[in-house]
């Protein structure tokens, strides 16, 4: 994996080949991306996987072969650390929440501006998510169907006054060393706190964190 922000490297996976070409130079001329190569399908996808690292993996939703939704198991089963934007031209708010639920790190549209693009990456590399107002509409309405209920393993006093503050800058798409200035802690104890958010929630991922919070009221959508 890059330790670097500034040096992503990306696998764009899409079965239109217009359209993953003109990803392709829009991706290119992000100042992040160190090394981008392409797939035309899931099965391609996972073969580059395992023969070189990547640390982001735009991925389509419906192709053939191997499709994006059974891809995206594979990738977080497989290679936990590699994160997932999934990119469609479907706007199933039922879609969106499962896929969120799955473990994808965000959701974007293929009409989506090339600014949305590159805000989520850099968003999905920095704070290990993204949502935007697709991603906000499925989450409430899946919370909404849920009832909040059977979610996490606490309950909201459970967390601490400190730790519900760091939890509301996470929502805010705060980095870990935005959170330590803004509070004036060293950014390993922030990472602390967000380790002990994790094992008391039992959440996966930022994406749970998150989900948590807004369940519990912490922050809003």
């Amino acid at each position: 994996m890059s330790d670097s922000k500034t040096s992503l490297r990306v696998l764009l996976t899409d079965d239109h080949a217009l359209f993953r070409k003109g990803m392709m130079m829009l991706v290119k001329s992000f100042d992040e991306v160190k090394y981008l190569t392409e797939a035309d399908d899931g099965k391609e996808a996972m073969l580059k996987l395992r023969e070189q690292d990547f640390d982001l993996v735009l991925l389509d939703l419906e192709m053939p072969v191997q499709d994006g939704w059974e891809t995206a198991k594979m990738i977080i089963a497989q290679y936990p650390k590699v994160k997932i934007i999934m990119v469609s031209m479907h706007d199933s708010l039922q879609t969106i929440a499962e896929l969120i639920e799955l473990g994808v790190h965000s959701y974007l549209l293929k009409n989506a501006q090339p600014e949305e693009v590159h805000r989520a990456i850099t968003s999905v590399m920095s704070n290990d998510f993204y949502y935007n107002h697709l991603v906000s509409d499925a989450l409430r309405k899946n919370f909404q169907k849920q009832n909040f209920q059977n979610y996490g393993v606490v309950a909201p006093g459970d967390v601490s006054p400190r730790e519900s503050e760091i939890l509301s800058l996470i929502c805010q798409e705060m980095t870990m060393k935005e959170i330590s200035e803004h509070l004036f802690l060293s950014e390993q104890t922030v990472q602390t706190h967000r380790k002990n958010l994790m094992r008391k929630t039992g959440a996966k991922n930022t994406v749970g964190l998150v989900r948590f919070a807004f369940q519990h009221g912490i922050a809003e959508l």
